[in-house]
């Protein structure tokens, strides 16, 4: 489909600078533009890009001021992430949606799915499912008995479910995501052997959550591991038994939370962050990348990083010294060096 920048301005709510009248068809990376394409400038970084690319139109900050004449049309907005993260969300809007069941897939009778399931070859659902409208469910999934699952869901395919388990509304699972399987529970015996400790509970997903590829969240114990609503999990999580995440935060790729630990609302936790369990962190904090949590963070809105963690800016400061301790150790021998000979002197 084509657009114009005056149309897209309009959806955006934005303002154009150049011709109102050109027309895209596609989008681009700023530093790959061609002509016909639509690009966005929100890192400074790529600020450079703009003055180069073949890109029919940029979506830009009203702040952003050409320091030299540019061959695109402008669209200036307020926030020019969230614009063509609008846009994007527009166009996947527009592909036609799949829906039916494939022969080859199995639904048992005693569960039930709203209108317009799409459920994909070789997927199986369990016994007493309940499945809502608009589901999409691809190949080669996997949902145990006593699923529930909420509207507008969608998994993609390898997506395992094991039994219980309770899904909300708007989800989405990527390929290989593992929900429910046994939390890590053992207990030691006399022959210094372990015992399986059985994992009754389930995982609870609230609405909107959406989980990257092979992350896995383990059920609980007791009870229920719970996902909160709105939250965001990169790719290659653990997420152990009866661990809770609050509404709206946000773990990237690599990272792993023990069990029973429970994370606040609105937190954000750079890759292969590491956190014991049985703790607690406030809401709004901040974790830089491999960073690794012994214990509880009370204060809210904390920004940690090292491993152990502790405040980032005090972080900062003790690594230049570190980055200095190869020249601080030299510097030191040969003072004492120097005390030696001194003292021989004497």
């Amino acid at each position: 489909m084509e657009f114009t920048a005056k149309v897209i301005a309009d959806f955006l709510k934005g303002e154009i600078e150049g011709d109102p009248d050109v027309v895209i068809n596609n989008v681009s990376k700023i530093e790959e533009g061609e002509k016909g394409t639509l690009t966005f400038l929100a890192n400074p970084k790529y600020t450079e890009y703009a003055y180069t690319t073949k890109a029919s139109i940029i979506i830009v900050n009203k702040s952003f001021v050409p320091k030299k004449k540019l061959k695109s049309t402008l669209i200036k907005v307020d926030d020019a992430y969230q614009a063509i993260a609008s846009l994007l969300q527009l166009r996947e809007s527009m592909k036609p949606k799949k829906v039916g069941i494939h022969p080859k897939s199995w639904m048992e009778k005693t569960s039930k799915a709203g209108k317009d399931l799409f459920l994909g070859a070789y997927t199986y659902v369990g016994e007493n499912c309940i499945i809502g409208k608009n589901v999409r469910i691809y190949p080669h999934v996997f949902i145990g008995d006593n699923v529930v699952i909420g509207d507008n869901c969608t998994f993609y395919p390898g997506v395992k479910i094991y039994h219980e388990c309770k899904i909300g509304n708007d989800c989405i699972l990527h390929g290989g995501v593992v929900i429910g399987s046994d939390g890590f529970g053992f207990a030691p015996d006399t022959a210094k052997d372990y015992v399986k400790v059985p994992q009754i509970g389930n995982v609870v997903l609230k609405d909107r959550v959406e989980i990257g590829s092979n992350t896995t969240i383990d059920r609980a114990m007791i009870g229920s591991t719970i996902i909160e609503k709105g939250v965001k999990l990169d790719n290659l999580i653990m997420v152990a038994h009866n661990v809770v995440i609050g509404e709206n935060t946000v773990v990237a790729a690599q990272s792993g939370i023990a069990g029973s630990t429970k994370i606040g609302r609105e937190c954000m936790f750079g890759g292969q962050v590491g956190i014991v369990g049985h703790l607690e962190v406030a809401d709004k904090v901040m974790i830089a990348a491999q960073s690794g949590i012994p214990s509880s963070i009370k204060n809210e809105g904390a920004i940690l990083q090292g491993s152990p963690a502790f405040p980032i800016m005090d972080y900062q400061k003790s690594y230049v010294y570190f980055r200095k301790l190869p020249s601080m150790v030299a510097r030191i021998d040969e003072l004492e060096k120097k005390l030696k000979e001194l003292g021989q002197d004497n």
